[in-house]
């Protein structure tokens, strides 16, 4: 069995990246990534913090705008378009969950798409559906193809079972897989929550990809032997052994399925660390598509 490391394939992409600052900063440009946090969700401050720090070790520079949970859908609206405007700015991030009272796909069509590093805006995605390279792609999705293609996992011709159907993970790795080349090529089923018997359909997959949200929701019953597994999710379970009182865990009942794969991501250190680095990429992208 094959751990796919996140945190290594990630270091390593890292110093591409640095080379490729190094030379815009060469000519007085330094790429720029606003992250907006509204209120004080724990895990959502452990993000951006983590952004935070890789921005500074790859030499990003990166503003961090904290606003207190009774910020109005209105106020934050004119903070994106504020950071639309910035040419110190070329990614533009507002980390979800927001407030029940400030509507996601608002915020998200607001950002400029030319910034919308996270890939959510709808002329991303259109591009994505389209295999349009100009646009942007979901880092969480980017970051698991990449891994795929880092360990030369072939997806060419193989059943690769999705679990999940959302806009930040399910549905872009779905089209990503889809697209001709490395990397895809892949026959593609997208199941949830609400799929019929779906340990048969996962059993099926040369690859799984786990992005339900839910702590061990997939388990051996779910893995066919010699699959790979790419576990998505990071949930917090109570542990009293912890110092923090709990423990991070995936989507996949690791110790139970790490037997039966071929290959598997670790929680934390797996998906995690490239989800990062890909913001990172794309942050880059976007400064290096604005200073040609």
């Amino acid at each position: 069995m094959i751990l796919l490391d996140g945190k290594e394939t990630a270091a390593s992409l890292e110093v591409a990246i640095k080379q490729r600052i190094a030379r815009l900063q060469e000519c007085g440009v330094t790429p720029g990534l606003a992250v907006v946090l509204v209120g004080e969700n724990p895990a959502s401050q452990a993000y951006v913090s983590n952004k935070d720090r890789t921005c500074q070790r790859l030499g990003i520079y990166s503003r961090k705008l904290e606003l207190p949970v009774t910020t109005t859908e209105r106020e934050l609206l004119a903070i994106v378009e504020q950071l639309n405007l910035d040419p110190q700015i070329h990614g533009i991030l507002v980390q979800s969950p927001l407030p029940a009272h400030i509507h996601e796909r608002t915020i998200n069509l607001a950002i400029d798409p030319s910034k919308d590093v996270d890939g959510f805006h709808p002329t991303n995605l259109a591009k994505l559906a389209m295999d349009d390279p100009s646009g942007f792609v979901p880092c969480t999705p980017l970051g698991c193809q990449y891994l795929l293609k880092a360990y030369h996992i072939p997806t060419r011709g193989a059943h690769v079972v999705v679990v999940g159907r959302s806009l930040i993970v399910g549905k872009p790795m779905a089209l990503l897989l889809l697209q001709k080349g490395l990397g895809g090529d892949a026959t593609v089923t997208i199941a949830h929550s609400q799929t019929r018997d779906l340990a048969a359909i996962t059993r099926s997959a040369h690859i799984v990809i786990a992005a339900l949200g839910r702590p061990h929701a997939l388990g051996r019953e779910h893995i066919g032997e010699g699959a790979v597994v790419i576990d998505v999710g990071i949930n917090r379970i109570a542990d009293t052994s912890s110092a923090r009182g709990y423990r991070l865990v995936g989507d996949v009942d690791f110790e139970n399925v790490k037997e039966k794969c071929s290959a598997i991501t670790p929680v934390p250190g797996g998906v995690g660390p490239m989800t990062i680095v890909m913001l990172m990429q794309n942050t880059l992208t976007a400064c290096e598509r604005l200073a040609r």
